[in-house]
């Protein structure tokens, strides 16, 4: 039974004291008209919790905005969430895609992550086509959706808000792959819970490659927030020569600096009985102490590696969350140890991942200690990197 500004209510009491579940929650589709985000449109959802969040349609179902009771949860960059007719691809060597960057959720994929890389084509039988060219992390977060449904679904008692749509990922002579992707929450609840499937619609073998970048700003990222995740051991850090040159470790964050270069950790995850991977960025010292928090769970058999993205420069405060089927360096890596994904025709690739914000100390303490029954994460703020790289199965 949902809770409804902390009331308990049936769907009865509910309809009983408005003409509209809009009132309180719902899901409204809208769309964007002005500046760089000019003709987007997005899913506005609202739980009746404070959780509110938008699905930017024409931008791969990306989640853009996320705040709770007020309080930001997602990242805004100074891009905006802008239309993907604006954007280069092939731009400025590669690097472009930082021109598209901002929001709670950035999709990389579906056949390239990470860096920029120049990869054999040759299965795709076409002899001008010698490579495939991908920029930094990949084409999917900048392709439109198809919106195939939303709304709200009553069960019982309980409404479910959700959306689904599919994002298309295809060239001739190359890769054909779909993203079908389904958001879903509940009246009176402070989770979001995204289910993917990526499927290979095309017939030739293709690769296949999934990272999500989740980010996470002010004020749950702020002076003397932490990271919590059940890590075992550090991989690899890209800032490994000059680890403690700004003098910023993995698990407690500063506040904004002046020309702080990027950190991207590696970071090797252990799971609970069920597989299942939470991280959480916490700042308890928000609004006078009382806490607020988030949450990303995943599955390990699903995104076996993970990554935490620190960027604290002015201006550009945030700290990312980035599951990821592969190691951070990539296709040529992946190859190399014969763990690139391929798909045959047919073939897919499932992943559900769940998003909670946490509304307090008492659920960023439980959420503590559900960590630390899985694993003590190092106690050092620069733990050193272990290089030693998980094995995470041999490819078909």
């Amino acid at each position: 039974m949902p809770k409804i500004y902390g009331e308990a209510l049936d769907r009865r009491s509910i309809e009983q004291r408005s003409g509209s579940l809009a009132q309180f929650a719902g899901v409204r589709l809208m769309e964007l008209s002005d500046g760089v985000e000019r003709g987007i449109r997005l899913l506005e959802f609202r739980t009746g919790t404070g959780l509110r969040f938008t699905v930017l349609i024409d931008r791969a179902l990306d989640i853009a905005e996320c705040e709770f009771q007020g309080a930001a949860i997602g990242w805004h960059s100074p891009t905006g969430f802008r239309h993907p007719g604006l954007h280069e691809y092939e731009g400025e060597g590669g690097l472009a895609w930082l021109r598209s960057f901002s929001g709670l959720l950035v999709t990389c994929g579906l056949d390239h992550i990470l860096f920029m890389h120049s990869d054999n084509a040759e299965q795709y039988h076409y002899s001008p086509r010698k490579t495939v060219d991908s920029s930094l992390h990949g084409r999917i977060g900048t392709i439109p959706g198809r919106l195939l449904a939303y709304g709200e679904r009553w069960e019982g008692n309980e409404c479910i808000l959700f959306c689904e749509g599919s994002v298309q990922q295809a060239a001739v002579f190359a890769e054909d792959l779909v993203l079908l992707r389904r958001i879903e929450t509940r009246v009176g609840s402070n989770e979001i819970t995204l289910h993917d499937r990526v499927v290979n619609h095309g017939f030739y073998r293709t690769p296949h490659m999934l990272c999500y970048h989740i980010n996470v700003g002010y004020p749950v990222v702020a002076e003397g927030s932490r990271y919590l995740a059940p890590l075992k051991h550090v991989i690899w850090a890209a800032h490994e020569k000059n680890y403690r040159s700004q003098n910023v470790g993995y698990r407690r964050f500063p506040c904004p600096q002046r020309n702080f270069h990027e950190q991207v950790w590696e970071n090797w995850m252990a799971a609970d009985a069920d597989g299942k991977v939470p991280v959480a960025v916490v700042n308890e010292n928000f609004n006078r102490g009382a806490g607020i928090g988030f949450l990303v769970e995943t599955n390990k058999n699903e995104f076996p590696c993970q990554f935490e993205w620190q960027n604290f420069q002015e201006g550009q405060y945030a700290l990312g969350i980035e599951p990821s089927t592969n190691h951070v360096f990539g296709k040529p890596f992946a190859r190399e140890r014969n763990e690139l994904i391929w798909l045959e025709h047919g073939e897919e690739r499932s992943y559900t991942t769940r998003f909670v914000v946490l509304p307090g100390r008492e659920a960023i303490e439980a959420v503590g200690r559900r960590i630390q029954e899985i694993a003590n994460q190092p106690a050092e703020d620069f733990p050193t990197p272990s290089g030693h790289w998980e094995n995470l199965g041999t490819q078909p």
